[in-house]
């Protein structure tokens, strides 16, 4: 597998997964914080993230044009998060999602990469708007969303008999 470049900031670079990033993608999905505002993807052993990664990243990206894209640090290439698009079955849109490793965090560098990623979705993928879903206790993901121009929408029901603030912003 070969990653592709997808945008690139200042100081991050975005592009696709492949198996060589199956370490990071374990360490990033069982870290409390992503268990807690996210979800448990129940994934333990390098095995199950390569595949994750296949099923869920890059068979999305080969249908879809668009999935969750690992977030490095140009100047030494570290994997620090994952920032894309989503389109849930769940949702009448697609919807920005990301996560990062919580030594990455206040930092600047999830706004930075998620705003290169609207204008990503903009220009490229031609997207008017996008959706997004936060955990209602996660003030900072809607803190980040608020910055990003998104707009509370309502807070609906969601899995498991949860709820979730739904945001949305136009990128006319």
């Amino acid at each position: 597998m070969s990653t592709t470049i997808i945008y690139e900031t200042a100081r991050l670079r975005l592009r696709t997964l492949d198996a060589n990033d199956a370490s990071f993608y374990l360490q990033l999905v069982n870290e409390p914080s992503f268990i807690e505002n996210i979800r448990d993807k129940g994934i333990r052993t390098i095995a199950e993230s390569e595949q994750a990664i296949q099923t869920g990243h890059c068979e999305v990206q080969e249908k879809m044009g668009f999935s969750l894209y690992l977030v490095e640090r140009k100047d030494d290439s570290a994997a620090i998060g994952l920032c894309g698009l989503v389109k849930r079955d769940d949702l009448p849109g697609i919807d920005i999602g990301y996560a990062y490793l919580p030594e990455y965090a206040r930092q600047g560098y999830a706004y930075e990469a998620n705003a290169g990623l609207l204008d990503y979705a903009r220009d490229n993928l031609k997207l008017t708007e996008l959706l997004a879903i936060v955990s209602p206790h996660n003030q900072a993901s809607s803190n980040l969303l608020e910055k990003l121009g998104f707009q509370l929408q309502e807070i609906i029901p969601w899995k498991e008999g949860g709820a979730v603030k739904l945001y949305k912003r136009s990128l006319d």
